[in-house]
């Protein structure tokens, strides 16, 4: 008997239009942004009036004993003060199809274009702010401003510093780094002080508190961030492998466990999200422990027996800024080839930085402003 068969060009085929974009988180550090004084990442938009660069004025408190029934002319206090310099720059992207391409598409994976692009930029501001974190201070303009790739980062990236710069940033910072869970790890060498923190020297609710005393006894002082309801916290963001062993720290399971709800709707036992210690938030930012295995790829081996280290960022106000020269906008390709290619992208100016000001005492070393750093030992999952 004879079967026919369907010969493979007419074989059904079915294709959908839904298109499956890869997952792209929003912006983490969004909760804690804007353009109050009050907030962890000050949001400044002078520059959307033009200009490049912006001057960002720090005062310190007055530390002045003063005096009594003495006299006071000629015993004044001067006031501390400095200007932080920050500039902007372009970060643009597009995409673009010919109509014969368009013509032949099933899926009109063209219309993704404006949502691929609005995710590409919060991703950029969002990674912009990770390496603002990490960066070091510098009076300097950032090292590609105005170049063709642009730079959005202000500081010396921490994958481009010298070990010389990284040891001054080190001492001049002495009160506001935790290298591992001891203070007595610190080192003015920076790759001493790293190689200093053991294996075992893992983020826990001891390490936060630690962190947290040093942060309240920092000199200029890191102010808490203040929440609507008048309570103060500090903010600490850290990466994944960071995150977790901190959420398996016996004394935070245990104060989830006996001070938190029980229900399995809050309770962070049960759910993901922030976590509270000690006066302090907690919020998880996955791409920090990417840019170790990625980026800052010298903290891979730089722990106690080559452990891998990761940073977090235990922050008060302003610890970081965020400056637009313009916020994000679409643009629309116009060299077309008679209406052929079409083209639609993205365009922004703005700039990312940690906050800092000059050392009064030696008039030269820069101090991060609002913010410790911090570095521990978080080995990848076995």
């Amino acid at each position: 008997m004879a079967t026919t068969t369907v010969q493979d060009n007419n074989k059904l085929v079915r294709y959908t239009k839904e298109i499956n974009r890869e997952f792209v988180r929003e912006n983490l550090f969004s909760p804690y942004m804007s353009a109050d004084l009050n907030a962890i990442i000050r949001i400044r938009q002078e520059l959307k009036a033009g200009g490049e660069q912006m001057n960002i004025p720090l005062v310190t408190k007055l530390r002045g004993s003063g005096t009594g029934s003495g006299t006071l002319v000629g015993n004044e206090e001067k006031i501390d003060n400095y200007g932080m310099r920050l500039w902007v720059d372009w970060a643009r992207h597009a995409v673009t199809t010919k109509k014969s391409d368009r013509q032949k598409d099933s899926a009109d994976i063209f219309s993704e274009a404006k949502p691929l692009l609005s995710d590409w930029g919060k991703e950029r501001q969002r990674d912009d702010l990770i390496e603002a974190f990490m960066a070091l201070p510098s009076e300097l303009a950032p090292a590609n401003l105005g170049s063709d790739a642009g730079d959005t980062v202000n500081g010396i990236r921490y994958e481009a510093a010298s070990a010389a710069q990284l040891n001054a940033w080190t001492a001049a910072n002495s009160d506001r780094v935790l290298f591992g869970s001891t203070v007595s790890n610190y080192s003015a060498t920076h790759a001493t002080a790293l190689a200093n923190i053991d294996t075992t020297e893992k983020m826990s609710g001891a390490v936060l508190s630690l962190s947290k005393r040093r942060a309240m006894n920092a000199n200029p002082a890191i102010k808490p961030y203040k929440v609507k309801t008048g309570y103060e916290y500090f903010v600490t963001f850290m990466g994944t492998n960071t995150f977790r062993d901190f959420k398996l720290d016996a004394d935070v399971k245990a104060a989830n466990k006996d001070a938190r709800a029980r229900d399995v709707s809050t309770n962070p036992i049960f759910q993901d999200g922030d976590l509270i210690y000690d006066g302090v938030i907690v919020r998880q930012v996955p791409e920090i422990s990417n840019y170790v295995t990625d980026v800052w790829t010298s903290l891979t081996t730089a722990g106690g027996s080559s452990g891998r280290i990761e940073p977090y960022f235990f922050c008060g106000q302003q610890a970081a800024v965020l400056a637009w020269g313009q916020m994000a906008k679409p643009t629309f390709r116009k060299e077309d080839d008679y209406g052929f290619i079409a083209g639609v992208g993205t365009e922004m100016c703005f700039a990312t930085g940690k906050m800092f000001k000059k050392h009064p005492m030696d008039g030269s070393s820069l101090k991060q402003w609002g913010m410790l750093s911090g570095f521990i030992a978080a080995p990848l999952d076995a």
